[in-house]
């Protein structure tokens, strides 16, 4: 049984880690998928191959998130391709950075801020006429343990925003039939090795997709399946909710 059957999604930050396994489950489940990557070319040919390899379809798009115009670009973009319906959105690109409250400056505060919250709220803006009844949005970020606390100040600023906006979001969209679920990824702390989402150009301090143990890759799988439940028909009751995934 594929539940996604028939279903088009679009996934960002998905040429790796979260992203990359989200994009596989939605297919596996059925759907036709859109992979989204920023620089990572390679890396998004890679999940597209595996998705067809499998009898799935797939197709990557390009955008800058970190842009301002960066989430307007990607919506024109899908929008040329899938028409007028999109069924699942997953906005899994986003970014962490450790630095302590005396070490953040104000271009990294920016960036995240612009990744993580900025880029999510006007891809969904720009989307809007293409969700409809039983559309399904899934916004991706994560829960700092006690190792984390004091070192990702700025980031957890960020992780609230985007439970906030689910609460609004899914408020607003609900009159039209479409759910909003956020999956808050338990983070690994800096012991375990952080874990990230996003396939952007490495700087100091900062994580990213792919710079993870074995832990955080099992862990990736496991929000993948997540997301794949929060955009069946399986949670059409459920909306306005973070769920948890706690790796062990």
């Amino acid at each position: 049984m594929r539940p996604l059957g028939g279903k088009t999604a679009l996934v960002t930050g998905a040429s790796r880690g979260i992203g990359r396994a989200s994009a596989l489950a939605l297919a596996q489940a059925g759907a036709q998928v859109l992979v989204h990557y920023c620089s990572e070319d390679e890396a998004a040919d890679e999940v597209v191959a595996a998705i067809r390899e499998t009898g799935g379809h797939a197709r990557k798009v390009a955008a800058d998130l970190r842009a301002p115009e960066g989430p307007h670009q990607l919506a024109r973009r899908v929008r040329l391709i899938i028409g007028a319906r999109l069924d699942v959105l997953v906005a899994s690109a986003g970014i962490v950075r450790d630095a302590s409250l005396e070490d953040t400056c104000v271009a990294d505060f920016d960036e995240l801020f612009a990744l993580n919250v900025r880029a999510p709220y006007f891809l969904l803006q720009q989307l809007m006429p293409a969700l409809c009844k039983g559309s399904s949005v899934v916004l991706v970020s994560s829960r700092s343990v006690d190792a984390d606390v004091g070192q990702r100040a700025a980031y957890a600023a960020t992780a609230g925003a985007i439970e906030a906006l689910v609460a609004h979001f899914a408020h607003s969209l609900g009159t039209r039939g479409v759910r909003v679920n956020a999956i808050a990824r338990s983070a690994t702390g800096r012991a375990g090795g952080n874990m990230a989402w996003a396939d952007l150009p490495r700087r100091h301090g900062a994580s990213f997709e792919g710079e993870t143990d074995l832990r955080s890759a099992r862990q990736a799988d496991d929000v993948g399946a997540a997301v794949a439940f929060l955009a069946s028909a399986a949670a059409r009751w459920i909306t306005g909710e973070v769920l948890t995934v706690e790796g062990r």
